[in-house]
């Protein structure tokens, strides 16, 4: 009986909890996502960068984007720490330098990563998410003015969205 007590204190103790963990979670999430920021939006730069015919992906508020999305609440988070450890494993393979490099550079290293299994996927979700932004309806807060519609001459679907996100 006590044994019984004594895990159904435990278990609530741990539930009533929980909500705390995931805010603190998320905040460290944040955190960490500042700390790889500049990183992650110079690939995105990269990948779209100012003289192509495409919106640059600073013009079009891609990394902001990828921000939010990853962290709302209703995005899986095994795919926001892959974001975060992706970004973090191109900073420590450059030695934190990846921002600071040449096109040519930025271009070499990124080919480097492409070849290993873990940062060929990385790549890819970048790139979808950041497709995502250049593509979405502007009300999420990128595809600025509609560029990345206009750019392709190809506009969203109908009805369009009231609100950035349904809540759940």
């Amino acid at each position: 009986m006590i044994k019984k007590r004594r895990q159904f204190l435990i278990w609530s103790s741990i539930l009533g909890l929980s909500p705390y963990i995931h805010a603190k979670s998320m905040r460290t999430y944040e955190k960490s996502f500042k700390q790889v920021e500049p990183t992650i939006a110079a690939v995105q730069e990269h990948m779209f960068p100012k003289e192509s015919k495409l919106p640059s992906g600073k013009a079009m508020n891609v990394t902001q984007f990828l921000f939010e999305t990853i962290t709302h609440k209703s995005f899986d988070k095994d795919i926001r720490a892959f974001v975060l450890e992706g970004a973090e494993e191109l900073v420590s393979r450059e030695k934190g330098r990846f921002t600071s490099l040449t096109h040519g550079e930025k271009e070499r290293a990124l080919r480097a990563y492409e070849e290993t299994n873990y940062g060929s996927s990385w790549l890819s979700r970048i790139m979808t998410l950041t497709m995502e932004g250049m593509f979405c309806d502007p009300i999420y807060g990128s595809n600025v003015d509609e560029a990345g519609w206009k750019s392709i001459n190809a506009y969203g679907g109908f009805p369009r969205p009231k609100t950035r996100y349904i809540e759940l």
